[in-house]
């Protein structure tokens, strides 16, 4: 883990090339909700769709994702995924409840600088675009302060890589705006560890939202 400006890691060439080429390929397009807001404490625009649901065991809508997706969700669901997460950012992540989503960030597509709520104690972040250049934008901007221009380090969103953070009050962060060049989305998997007792902000329970699939 790096300590300055916060707690984070970039953790690179997480599968072979087949699997490379098999996740960038069959990237889920079903069951998204858009989500977009701006002039608030940050400004944000994206689509995303859940993959594992708060607290939960299970896969969202299993039977719409390919064989290598539903593996992928296997294997954050693993005990050996939370063990590994917690030697890295030592913290015992083995029994908080964890949340997944996968999101799609179009032209246009960002998410401004902020911290993450405190409930949220570690988050790692999956890219599966094929190929990407940091001009488009999409890029994990780790900041020095909530200034956007105060930067630390880029993480481009290339299949293979990943970064993780803990989050702390000082853990600035944001996705740098999507490109109106960018020939597809920016493309990503957010895997969040909770404090015990929260719940999903992103997909509040008993609140019916209407889904759509996510058009190239």
């Amino acid at each position: 883990m790096n300590t300055q400006p916060f707690r984070w890691a970039e953790i690179s060439n997480l599968y072979s090339q087949a699997d490379c080429a098999a996740l960038s390929e069959t990237y889920p397009h079903d069951h998204f909700r858009t989500i977009e807001a701006y002039g608030g404490e940050k400004d944000y625009r994206y689509d995303a769709r859940s993959l594992i649901p708060m607290g939960e065991q299970t896969i969202s809508h299993a039977e719409f994702l390919s064989l290598p997706w539903q593996q992928l969700a296997k294997d954050l669901l693993s005990t050996e995924y939370r063990m590994a997460m917690s030697s890295i950012t030592g913290l015992d992540l083995t029994s908080l409840p964890m949340e997944a989503h996968v999101y799609h960030y179009g032209r246009g597509g960002l998410l401004g600088p902020h911290r993450d709520l405190p409930e949220k104690m570690v988050t790692h972040v999956f890219y599966f675009n094929h190929k990407w250049h940091p001009t488009d934008g999409g890029c994990l901007a780790i900041l020095n302060s909530s200034d956007a221009k105060d930067i630390a380090a880029l993480v481009n969103p290339v299949i293979g890589n990943s970064a993780t953070f803990v989050r702390s009050d000082n853990s600035w962060h944001e996705v740098t705006r999507v490109s109106e060049r960018a020939s597809q989305s920016r493309r990503s998997v957010t895997v969040t560890f909770y404090q015990p007792g929260s719940v999903s902000s992103m997909w509040p329970a008993g609140v019916e939202m209407e889904l759509h699939d996510y058009a190239a």
